[in-house]
């Protein structure tokens, strides 16, 4: 299984490449798995009934939402840890403290090191689109590893051969969850 991304061609608005084109990657969306699909995998994959599996689905996440929302750091097995933060405006004096100050609460969820090793591991293929959305190029990375799918070369606009494939800055600008303008995290721990 591959994880799949696509990169497209866009204009850039801000930054170091403001004005101009630039290959941007981001994931593919996938359709959204239902709770009941998750729930009947499960179920096949332990040998216990669907209702049974539901019951235990229904539990566990009862159980943690109530410890999480009591200031816990939760353990979802096989995947990590939650927990709830917070982002807040700061002031110089103690009077001035306040719950107007927080600008939002927030689910704070920590891959656990099993996870994370799976997921470097895991193929990724990316699929490039010219700014016209025409499919112009198919990569594929092993671990980390970029191999591409074009089988004779061709010369890139900048001289470059085909096949190169450049480190660093994808021009993503904005995307994920940066936590958008100021404010002071104040959730504290590991923010993988």
């Amino acid at each position: 299984m591959a994880l799949k991304v696509k990169a497209k061609e866009q204009m850039q608005k801000i930054g170091t490449y403001a004005g101009k084109y630039r290959y941007v990657m981001m994931p593919e969306l996938y359709t959204a798995l239902t709770q009941d699909k998750v729930i009947k995998e499960a179920a096949l994959r332990s040998g216990v009934s669907r209702g049974v599996m539901q019951a235990c689905w229904d539990a566990a996440g009862e159980v943690i939402k109530a410890w999480a929302t009591e200031g816990h750091s939760v353990a979802l097995p096989g995947l990590g840890t939650m927990r709830f933060g917070l982002r807040a405006k700061s002031v110089e004096k103690v009077e001035e403290v306040k719950a107007g100050l927080i600008t939002s609460r927030r689910i704070i969820f920590t891959p656990d090191t099993e996870l994370k090793e799976e997921l470097a591991k895991t193929a990724v293929q990316i699929t490039c689109y010219d700014k016209d959305g025409k499919e112009v190029k198919r990569v594929t990375s092993t671990s980390g590893e970029v191999e591409d799918e074009n089988t004779s070369p061709q010369p890139s606009p900048n001289g470059e051969g085909a096949g190169q494939t450049e480190g660093g800055d994808s021009g993503n600008q904005g995307s994920g969850d940066n936590g958008g303008g100021g404010g002071t995290d104040n959730s504290g721990g590991n923010m993988d």
